[in-house]
């Protein structure tokens, strides 16, 4: 469903003051913000239901809306059964509408500034070991020893996503351009299109380079344009291909636990920080925007770090 549909159903749900509201603030966030279809219609969502909250409770001016207005909106979701996880984001989502409200001269006073939220619970990523890791691109290596196009690709794919960590939609979303192939340094769009610069290392570029110099040439259709990553049919790979490739590419490796292109992301931050990296040049290499995020690997590394101190020390 488009974002225009979705605020199509808002607007048939609100008065049309409130409706044009919404779709002035659904322009900001696709223009301005630049954020991705999929987070605009959750933005909608929590939006349009907090609007016909207030308008049971008989506020139908945005400037009434008001700090017990939210809170009663967010303990109305709570218990309704909202996991804390969409009380969190239905929280930020008010915020934000809130704050762009008091930003455009809508509202006088930001009725959202002192709202708080439960803490999303975040639960350990699961990881895959170094040795997995390594055991995961060589048997990809392997498949690639006849040439295949293809197969050639999904190396580069597998090279690129654990020297790096990004995110598949960024993965996916490259162009031959945004690659530094001297310095080995790859630009990256991340989320608000917010742009950094990540590094990676000797196996990625070999296998980037051998991907270039055979593979792209052999799939490359009249449509490719610049993109960096070609499917079967030679267009932008999408990032559907390259779910199914890791997790199919995983399945090769005894033992490993079955992840997607997001846990070579958590198993490269893990892994960086295991060898010594420091948090916030971690940080600044996914493109998380607060250090919170990245902090959460600290706890994956102590917690490997604690089992392997039972199964080692003697005195454990």
């Amino acid at each position: 469903m488009t974002t225009e549909a979705t605020a199509q159903e808002s607007a048939d749900a609100l008065p049309e003051q409130l409706a044009r509201l919404l779709a002035d603030y659904e322009r900001h966030l696709v223009s301005e913000r630049d954020l991705s279809p999929h987070t605009v219609r959750a933005y909608l969502r929590d939006l349009d239901s907090l609007l016909v909250h207030a308008l049971r409770l008989g506020i139908e001016q945005i400037e009434d809306l008001d700090l017990r207005t939210l809170r009663s909106w967010l303990a109305n979701q709570q218990s309704r059964g909202k996991s804390r996880s969409t009380m969190a984001r239905r929280a930020t989502a008010a915020r934000v509408f809130t704050a762009w409200l008091a930003r455009t001269g809508r509202v006088s006073v930001d009725p959202g500034a002192s709202l708080g939220s439960p803490k999303a619970h975040k639960p350990l990523p699961a990881v895959l070991r170094a040795d997995e890791a390594r055991a995961l691109i060589e048997s990809a290596i392997e498949l690639a020893d006849d040439g295949s196009p293809v197969a050639v690709r999904d190396v580069a794919i597998l090279e690129l996503l654990y020297a790096t960590g990004v995110r598949v939609g960024e993965l996916v979303g490259l162009d031959v351009d945004d690659l530094d192939r001297e310095r080995q340094v790859v630009r990256v769009f991340g989320k608000g299109r917010k742009e950094r610069s990540v590094p990676y290392g000797q196996p990625a570029a070999q296998a980037v380079e051998r991907w270039l110099r055979i593979g792209r040439p052999a799939l490359a259709a009249p449509g490719a344009g610049g993109a960096l990553f070609l499917g079967a049919r030679g267009g932008r790979l999408d990032q559907r291909g390259v779910r199914t490739l890791v997790h199919r590419r995983i399945a090769d490796v005894p033992g490993a636990p079955d992840l997607g292109p997001h846990g070579l992301r958590h198993s490269a931050a893990t892994h960086l920080l295991e060898g010594g990296a420091d948090l916030r040049s971690v940080q600044e290499m996914l493109g998380h925007a607060s250090m919170a995020t990245t902090q959460l690997y600290t706890h994956v590394t102590k917690d490997r770090l604690r089992s392997a101190y039972l199964q080692a020390h003697p005195r454990a």
